[in-house]
């Protein structure tokens, strides 16, 4: 598959046989399949799934599990990174179509001449990368991670960070590294959080808490409203979508405003049915990963479709990547 995502098609309603959950379930064990859904998925795909989770918690369930096929759950990055680590499985993606706006704004050519750019720089890929860009990566990084995996690089050296704008912006904040270069990428869902949103649910709703993803285009905003005053500092949050599931477990607020994609609601109200979440952004919904529909995935499981294929070479060297940050920091997922 190239590494440019397919726009997204209107396609006609499916209709569902009634016990479709059942036949997913049976058709899973039929062919030892483990069914894997990212923490945006569709509520329905998130209940249905053996395991839910960031992308590379996921993938690293993918690598160890003993079922021989996955049946991952989210955009095609994602599925690429559970075959790099497993390439010995069979892995589908019930629609190879469902890309990802982030992973597009880079690719492994431009990678290569901005490695030539700055000769001797160590690169830091954001796992929301194709295969061949993590191939050109020296250590790759999740939201949970990143400041971790930067502070590990000497602090001498520069570092290439790349691809989402916000995510670099937040960890340099964090690390206060100035030999730090940032890809001037972005989700086009997290950047249409914007601080107006946060501005405006903050003041209308003071005691809540605030939870944002840091590739939220607002985390520079919410970080500015704790300087100011306007956001106290102990009820705002800066997290990745595992790091928000131990939060909700754990905050006394009754309700908690949440600056991420919407499909993370499902799975707060699961770990904390007590507390009210509420988006910052209702409009702020991935179209891809809602392209992974329960009709797409009791297909997937009936016809073996669509598999995800990697070169030998590229997944190899993309491997590397992902196995030097592994021992930096995990996000473990959730067994459903």
């Amino acid at each position: 598959m190239s590494e440019t995502t397919s726009p997204v098609v209107e396609e006609p309603v499916e209709l569902l046989p009634s016990d479709w959950r059942e036949q997913v379930r049976a058709l899973a064990e039929e062919k030892d399949a483990v069914i894997l859904a990212h923490n945006y998925q569709l509520p329905e795909i998130q209940d249905i799934a053996h395991h839910t989770g960031d992308s590379l918690g996921l993938s690293r369930v993918a690598a160890e599990v003993d079922a021989s096929t996955i049946i991952f759950c989210g955009v095609h990055f994602m599925a690429e990174s559970a075959k790099i680590l497993s390439m010995d499985k069979t892995v589908l993606i019930p629609d190879a179509r469902a890309g990802c706006s982030l992973a597009e704004t880079i690719n492994a050519d431009q990678m290569r001449a901005w490695k030539a750019e700055n000769p001797g720089a160590v690169v830091v890929s954001y796992v929301n990368t194709t295969a061949a860009v993590k191939a050109e990566t020296d250590i790759c990084c999740t939201s949970s991670n990143a400041v971790d995996v930067v502070d590990s690089i000497p602090a001498d050296t520069d570092v290439l960070f790349g691809p989402d704008q916000f995510l670099g912006a937040h960890v340099q904040r964090e690390t206060g590294r100035e030999n730090m270069h940032i890809w001037m990428g972005e989700c086009h869902v997290h950047a249409g959080i914007n601080g107006a949103d946060l501005k405006e649910q903050v003041e209308s709703k003071p005691d809540a808490e605030l939870f944002v993803h840091p590739e939220c285009g607002c985390a520079t905003s919410a970080l500015y409203l704790v300087g100011a005053g306007v956001v106290p500092q102990e009820r705002t949050k800066i997290l990745s979508t595992g790091g928000m599931i131990t939060a909700a477990k754990e905050t006394t607020a009754s309700t908690v405003l949440v600056a991420t994609e919407t499909g993370m609601i499902h799975q707060l109200e699961k770990a904390a049915p007590h507390v009210n979440f509420e988006p910052v952004n209702r409009a702020a919904v991935c179209k891809y990963m809602k392209m992974i529909t329960p009709a797409k995935l009791l297909r997937s499981l009936q016809t073996g479709t669509d598999e995800v294929t990697l070169d030998v070479e590229i997944a190899d060297a993309a491997r590397k990547s992902l196995e030097r940050m592994n021992s930096i920091g995990t996000t473990a997922p959730t067994a459903n």
